[in-house]
């Protein structure tokens, strides 16, 4: 890509207001470390006749809407993470529409319901399409509310802790 050609792409903060599919307003990590695209997804499922469902985001996200995507054209793949365990993904494409440009983004279904953000925009989506300025400020948004979590409980009920904050946090 020349110089010229770089010039004409739009340019892109670290975080952004996007749209998904026909979800509008949604916030996104714009993440030139990352690799791969990720969307937060919930109850994943493959049935007997091999179709996927899933529905984007979780019960906890203003985002939910309860909607149920079935894809037959999906691509698995296994993710290692910073911990090193290895975890099975599935990769579904969606259109998204970012900074006024439509695109086509392939995503890895994950649980992202601890993430300050639902969405993550990977390089691979990015590259040749944006460009990203980091001096930008991130987007203002209000989808959910940071959870202060109480350890001081854990040493008194383990149980009750993992019941208030884990299971919870579950989609």
């Amino acid at each position: 890509m020349n110089k010229s050609d770089k010039q004409n792409l739009p340019v892109i903060g670290p975080s952004a207001i996007i749209s998904v599919d026909d979800i509008d307003g949604v916030p996104a990590k714009i993440d030139t470390g990352a690799g791969a695209s990720a969307i937060w997804a919930s109850n994943i499922t493959i049935g007997q006749d091999g179709v996927l469902s899933f529905c984007l985001f979780g019960k906890s996200s203003p985002l939910y809407t309860g909607k149920v995507y079935k894809r037959t054209d999906y691509k698995v793949i296994a993710v290692r993470s910073a911990m090193g365990q290895e975890e099975i993904r599935y990769r579904v494409h969606f259109p998204v529409k970012i900074a006024g440009r439509k695109i086509r983004v392939l995503f890895s279904l994950a649980d992202r319901s601890r993430n300050s953000f639902p969405i993550l925009i990977g390089k691979r989506t990015l590259s040749g399409k944006f460009l990203v300025d980091v001096s930008l400020p991130d987007v203002e948004y209000e989808i959910k509310p940071k959870q202060k979590i109480d350890l001081k409980s854990f040493k008194e009920n383990p149980h009750e802790f993992h019941q208030k904050y884990v299971k919870k946090g579950e989609s």
